[in-house]
């Protein structure tokens, strides 16, 4: 059935429906293939933070999605982070006086493997680390009334410097809501390629815990208004997930088949914006763009 976790939140599609996969092979790279949800990434999706977002706890929908502050994927993702809060004015960052020098916070149900030696002691440290919470929120989250506006002050200052956000703030940030797995898999002649699947983050890809959030974008109609398919939207975040030659080939194969009207729709996707999507793709692959969210 839809998810309804209250009568405040938008209602949200029956995560299990009808999906098309495209699978290729990496032209930069024999031994990698990329597993595309065509259905995904040709929606309608896009960001709808301060614009119709309920949150993901309920009450707080000014949060959007930073209830509950950002893990860190890996060491270079905490170190990345790092040099960007360095760069961060009090223009930028409206909990500058209590972040400053306390940005992180363990997590309490972490087992602080950092703390032991060995060669990925240093990676399970920064996983054990996320964004601090300040009143039920990420110290980075700008709230309203702002005079630098609401929102995170790692993408603000990006903008501001006309960087791509993705370049200051943490990767499980960046890369919501598509899910991208990667594992070895041996084909029946012995030998053996990297596939990299992109998918939905849906509700399920939190694990346990995602039936409980207050609401989640990836399945709500009110967040698939795009007038472009997030093949398109999404570029800058998808080069950085596969690379620039895979992303060119998902591109100009997701456009071919929006061309021939044959991707299997996303039911969270309004009937009407399929076609606008299919009219309106853009003629060529150029420079992924630094989207506004």
């Amino acid at each position: 059935m839809p998810h309804e976790s209250s009568a405040e939140a938008p209602p949200e599609v029956d995560p299990d429906f009808p999906r098309e996969w495209l699978e290729f092979p990496d032209p930069a790279d024999p031994g990698k293939v990329v597993r595309a949800d065509l259905t995904w990434l040709t929606s309608a999706w896009t960001c709808v933070f301060g614009r119709g977002c309920a949150g993901v706890v309920e009450g707080r929908a000014d949060d959007g999605c930073c209830s509950h502050g950002a893990f860190f994927s890996e060491e270079d993702d905490l170190l990345r982070v790092t040099a960007a809060v360095a760069e961060l004015t009090d223009e930028d960052w409206q909990l500058a006086p209590v972040g400053r020098g306390a940005w992180t916070e363990v997590d309490s149900a972490g087992d602080e493997a950092g703390s032991e030696a060995g060669d990925g002691a240093a990676e399970e440290g920064a996983r054990s680390l996320r964004t601090r919470l300040v009143d039920g929120a990420c110290v980075f989250l700008n709230r309203p009334g702002f005079p630098g506006g609401a929102g995170c002050a790692l993408h603000r200052m990006a903008v501001r410097e006309d960087l791509y956000p993705l370049t200051t703030k943490p990767d499980v940030c960046w890369q919501l809501p598509v899910r991208r797995e990667e594992e070895v898999v041996e084909r029946p002649d012995g030998s053996r390629v990297v596939v990299t699947t992109l998918g939905e983050f849906d509700r399920r890809g939190w694990g346990p815990g995602g039936a409980d959030l207050h609401w989640w974008c990836t399945g709500s109609p009110t967040a698939h208004v795009s007038p472009e398919p997030m093949v398109a939207t999404y570029a800058a975040e998808l080069t950085a997930l596969i690379g620039a030659a895979a992303y060119a080939e998902l591109r100009r194969l997701a456009e071919a088949r929006l061309d021939l009207g044959m991707v299997a729709p996303h039911p969270a996707s309004p009937a009407p914006v399929p076609l606008v999507l299919q009219v309106r793709r853009p003629g060529g692959i150029g420079t992924p763009g630094v989207r506004d969210h």
